[in-house]
């Protein structure tokens, strides 16, 4: 993080990436002296309502952040800026967007947890749309010109008032990450078995494990009436993510079970002192460690590997069976995932294999007649994760490697009902072994 200081000074002249968060009200005129190199403009956290009209003039921008300022129209001066492939604005108090507002070559979109009730039609204009987050609105719908923008694959819509799902979703060849819970459309949960309450005065939190977009993962010792226990915490970051609802993610973790392959929940936090919502997990061994590292501004919707990582086909092999297996486990509860990543994946030295996060995770009407086509979503996501873990590694094509070749082309398949599900890819894996 810069300081204004820096900036009025001319200490950043020739900087890329500019970063302010110091209770802005008004856009600082010194930026435009940046306008030659600025590729990164991060003003979150700030009080700024609007744009200066020549904005445009940082004609090398390529990535614009405005989270946590008090915008309440989008401002259309970003439409002038044709470099421009990533805009944020999270957390503001947007509520309208005009037609044309949008950059032809925006790439990731994030408006997560405004006021926006509607989307202009002119976003099916941003073919090359990747990524879009609009989870925390009051939208009514999508607009059915956003059914060209053919390249979207991940999308997020949960905690909105969409009444009829957009069943052209179904009709995006790269949608691979979907979220749509806390929607009218989506189903009503009525669970059997409840979790068990677990007071926040039992447990002793120790040092943090772990961030995701919905909470913070710590680890604690659980103090009962019986017995000490070392276990896991995860609190909810507030009332809406950029995922959904906190209390979705809580319904499909009960929902789902236990599985081997899947991170075990125990129970249900009250009495926190802030009154946040939260889980107690199972302890996962310190041995486990992430597969991989959440995409990055470049890759956009594929996940990070550190340089040099190499894991044989036989580690890929038995990682793919184990979270097929889990996927087939999910879906036979209507559980769709919607970020089925190596990042929400867990291995040891021997490949076994612990998956979770569901954090994006919707619950559907197995008996709807669309009801695989929910799967086959998450079976592209599949074929996603299979494709980055074949990319690190580097033996010579074998059989097996092969074999898992075509599985991967199967699940990417650009035509939904083409590919298989996950009874099918269960089968064709256990047949391998």
């Amino acid at each position: 993080m810069q300081t204004l200081t820096q900036l009025l000074s001319g200490e950043l002249k020739g900087t890329k990436t500019l970063k302010l968060s110091c209770e802005l009200k008004e856009f600082p005129n010194e930026i435009f002296d940046l306008s030659e190199t600025l590729e990164l403009l991060d003003l979150s956290g700030n009080q700024l309502s609007h744009l200066p009209e020549n904005f445009s003039d940082l004609k090398n921008l390529k990535i614009a952040f405005f989270s946590d300022n008090v915008f309440k129209t989008f401002p259309e001066v970003l439409a002038k800026c044709s470099n421009l492939t990533m805009i944020g604005f999270k957390s503001n108090k947007i509520d309208f967007i005009s037609e044309n507002a949008f950059p032809i070559n925006l790439q990731w979109l994030i408006l997560t947890n405004n006021c926006i009730k509607k989307l202009p039609k002119s976003i099916g204009n941003c073919i090359k749309l990747q990524k879009v987050a609009l989870a925390g609105n009051n939208l009514n719908g999508l607009p059915n010109e956003m059914s060209q923008c053919k390249n979207i694959e991940l999308l997020r819509i949960s905690a909105n008032q969409i009444s009829e799902f957009p069943e052209w979703l179904f009709e995006l060849p790269r949608l691979s990450w979907l979220a749509f819970s806390g929607n009218p459309c989506t189903k009503i949960i009525n669970l059997k078995n409840e979790l068990p309450i677990i007071s926040w005065n039992e447990l002793n939190v120790k040092e943090t494990l772990g961030e995701g977009a919905s909470g913070i993962i710590s680890k604690a010792e659980w103090t009962n009436e019986s017995a000490k226990k070392e276990i896991a915490v995860k609190v909810f970051k507030g009332e809406v993510t950029s995922d959904g609802f906190p209390k979705d993610e809580m319904n499909a973790c009960i929902l789902a079970g236990k599985h081997k392959n899947l991170v075990t929940v125990i129970g249900k936090i009250e009495n926190h002192p802030e009154q946040k919502m939260g889980l107690v997990l199972e302890l996962i061994l310190s041995n486990f460690k992430n597969l991989a590292g959440p995409p990055s501004f470049d890759t956009c919707t594929r996940d990070t590997f550190p340089l040099g990582v190499n894991f044989s086909i036989s580690t890929i092999f038995n990682i793919t069976k184990a979270i097929a297996n889990a996927m087939r486990h999910l879906h036979s509860k209507g559980i769709m995932h919607g970020d089925l990543y190596a990042h929400n994946t867990l291995i040891d030295e021997h490949a076994n294999t612990i998956f979770g996060d569901f954090g994006a995770a919707t619950v559907y009407e197995i008996t709807n007649k669309t009801s695989t086509y929910f799967e086959r979503i998450d079976v592209r996501a599949f074929g996603c994760f299979i494709d980055d873990l074949l990319n690190q590694n580097f033996e010579q094509e074998n059989s097996l490697k092969q074999s898992l070749i075509q599985l991967k082309n199967d699940c990417m398949q650009n035509s939904i009902l083409k590919r298989p599900i996950f009874e099918e890819i269960n089968q064709r894996l256990n047949s391998i072994s």
